[in-house]
C-alpha cells in the first residue's frame, strides 16, 4: 500500500469520526463581519449562529479550505489530546464522565473507535511484509515458493557461519534465519492446504467453506478477509455488549447504554494498542510487545472498576471473566468475517 493511500485511510477515518460530531466543543473563529447567517438567515448574537451553529464569517480562499480541511481530520472536535491519555491511563473514569453527560470535553466512544479503525488498518497495510503465501493458489505455486525460501535460508546459513568464522555478531542474522524458517513453516503448511483442497475441517459450513476458498486462491481469500474485518469491524460492539451484560445481569444501576459506552472505549483502546505492536514489532525491542500484550487486563480492571465501581476482587473476577467472553467475541467475529470471506 502506498503513503498516499495509508494517509488516505487515516484521512477518511478522521472525516468519517468527524461526521457523527460535527460542531461540539470547537473554538470561536473570532470573526462577525455578517449581521446574519449566510446558512440560515438567523440575526447574529456573537462569532456563531445560535440557531445552527455555522461561523459567522466564512473565508473564501484557497488556504481556508486547506485549514478546514486539516481542522477537521487533526482536531475533530479539538477534544481528542484530553481523550487519549485518559483513555489510556484512566479508562474507567472517562467512561463515567462520558455517561455522566460529559460530552464536550471527550470525544464520543464511536467517533473515536471509528478513528482508530481506521487508523490501524492504515498502519497494518503500511506495515505488514508480504504474505508468504501470495500467489500460492496452485501446487506447483507452493512448491516454488517453498524452495525459494529454502535458497534464502541456505544463504543466511552460510552467512552465519563466515561470521561466526572471523569471530563477529550474528544476532541479525540469526533474526532473520528465525523469520525464513518460520515462514517455511507456514509455507509448507499452506502447500499441503494446497495439495488437499477437498478436505473437511470443520463441522461449522461457513469456516469450512472459508477455508476451502483459502485453498483455491490464498492471497484472494486473506485481501476479502482484511477488507471484510475493516468493512465490519463496528459489528465488535454490538457482539460484545451481551457479554458485558452478564457481568451485571439485572442490575438496575446499569444500562445497556452504560455497557455500550464501557465496549466501544474499549475496543478503540485494544486498537490503538494493536497499532502499537505493529510498530514496535518493526524494532528490536521484542520483549516491549510481550510486555504490550499483557495490557489488555490491565486496562480492562483499571476500567471496571473506574466505571462501575466494583471491590478490588469483583474487579479481578469480572476481569477474568471479561477476558474470557473478549476471546469468545472475537472468536464469533472471526467466524463472521470468514463466513463473508468464504461467500
Amino acid at each position: 500500500m502506498s503513503d498516499a493511500q495509508a494517509i488516505g485511510d487515516v484521512v477518511e477515518g478522521a472525516l468519517k469520526a468527524r461526521a457523527i460530531e460535527p460542531k461540539a466543543g470547537e473554538q470561536d473563529a473570532g470573526h462577525t463581519h455578517e449581521t446574519a447567517c449566510l446558512n440560515c438567515g438567523t440575526a447574529l448574537l456573537g462569532s456563531h449562529c445560535h440557531a445552527c451553529g455555522q461561523a459567522a464569517h466564512v473565508h473564501r480562499t484557497l488556504g481556508a479550505f486547506f485549514h478546514d480541511l486539516l481542522h477537521g481530520v487533526f482536531h475533530f472536535e479539538g477534544k481528542i489530546w484530553r481523550t487519549i491519555p485518559m483513555l489510556v491511563w484512566r479508562p474507567g473514569e472517562l467512561t463515567r464522565r462520558y455517561i455522566e453527560g460529559q460530552r464536550a470535553r471527550f470525544v464520543s466512544p464511536l467517533a473515536l473507535f471509528l478513528f482508530c479503525v481506521f487508523l490501524a488498518f492504515a498502519v497494518y497495510h503500511q506495515t505488514a511484509s508480504e504474505t508468504t503465501y501470495q500467489g500460492m493458489s496452485s501446487p506447483q505455486d507452493a512448491a516454488r515458493a517453498e524452495k525459494a525460501i529454502e535458497g534464502k535460508i541456505a544463504r543466511l546459513e552460510a552467512e552465519r557461519a563466515e561470521l561466526k568464522r572471523k569471530g563477529q555478531d550474528t544476532e541479525q542474522v540469526d533474526d532473520k534465519l528465525d523469520g525464513q524458517r518460520t515462514a517455511l513453516e507456514i509455507t509448507r503448511e499452506v502447500r499441503s492446504n494446497v495439495d488437499k483442497p477437498d478436505q473437511k475441517v470443520s463441522d461449522i459450513s461457513a469456516i469450512d467453506n472459508a477455508v476451502k476458498k483459502f485453498r483455491e486462491n490464498p492471497a484472494l481469500t486473506a485481501y476479502k478477509a482484511q477488507n471484510y474485518a475493516y468493512k465490519y469491524s463496528w459489528a465488535l460492539i454490538p457482539i460484545s455488549v451481551p457479554f458485558l451484560w452478564l457481568l451485571f445481569p439485572f442490575s438496575r444501576r446499569f444500562h445497556l447504554y452504560d455497557h455500550t459506552v464501557f465496549v466501544t472505549y474499549s475496543l478503540s483502546f485494544m486498537t490503538l494498542l494493536s497499532i502499537a505492536v505493529m510498530l514496535v514489532a518493526l524494532t528490536d525491542y521484542d520483549g516491549l510487545v510481550a510486555l504490550l500484550l499483557l495490557a489488555p487486563p490491565v486496562h480492562m480492571y483499571k476500567q471496571l472498576r473506574g466505571a462501575y465501581g466494583t471491590s478490588r476482587l469483583g474487579g479481578i473476577v469480572r476481569t477474568f471473566a471479561l477476558s474470557i467472553f473478549a476471546c469468545i467475541a472475537l472468536t464469533l467475529f472471526v467466524i463472521f468475517i470468514a463466513a463473508e470471506s468464504g461467500a
